[in-house]
């Protein structure tokens, strides 16, 4: 506290307090009267403004929204999701533990295989933005991609959809023609592991 008649800039550092500077003021302005206000700026970059604003409260993204502007947080989901790490961020999960831990027995393809599928699960998850298949619905279709074997491994071929049925399991299904033809372009390394033996 400051004693009546001093003024002056305090820092609290690690616990203690510590003061920077004084001067003469009047007694009327004694430490029982002085109200003091703590302020702390937050400073937070592009990349991590975007990772906070999906999970963030209400008000929190108006304050996001305020500082960078609505449409920077508005862009589709295509743009965010460019790779299995950035689906990652989108969920809220570890990227570095979200993958299954086989034993050592697996094969290197069958490891390699399996750690695509969760990869695949992952990102289409996060292109989905909370949709899953509602399989009591035959008016609902659900979209998958369809691969051709070339040369160079499989390449997408087409986008088929179903209403009741999927030959590529329900955690592979998009809800919409979009969401498919995007990831069977960007992911196809991925979808490549998946499929190969």
């Amino acid at each position: 506290m400051l004693p009546p008649g001093k003024t002056g800039t305090y820092s609290k550092l690690a616990g203690r307090t510590s003061k920077m500077a004084s001067e003469t003021i009047p007694a009327a302005f004694s430490s029982e009267k002085i109200k003091t206000t703590i302020m702390k700026t937050l400073q937070i970059d592009e990349k991590n403004a975007k990772k906070l604003y999906p999970t963030a409260s209400a008000e929190f993204k108006a304050t996001l929204e305020d500082t960078f502007g609505k449409e920077f947080f508005s862009h589709k989901i295509t743009d965010r999701v460019k790779s299995f790490e950035d689906a990652c961020v989108i969920l809220g999960i570890n990227s570095r533990t979200v993958l299954p831990e086989l034993p050592t027995t697996y094969l290197n393809n069958d490891l390699r295989s399996i750690q695509a599928y969760a990869k695949l699960t992952v990102i289409i998850r996060a292109l989905n933005e909370g949709w899953t298949p509602d399989w009591d619905n035959s008016d609902e279709p659900k979209y998958y991609c369809w691969f051709e074997k070339k040369k160079s491994g499989f390449v997408l071929n087409l986008v088929l959809y179903h209403c009741t049925v999927t030959p590529v399991g329900s955690r592979l299904c998009f809800k919409s023609r979009e969401l498919a033809q995007y990831a069977g372009e960007q992911f196809q390394s991925i979808y490549n592991d998946f499929l190969t033996v």
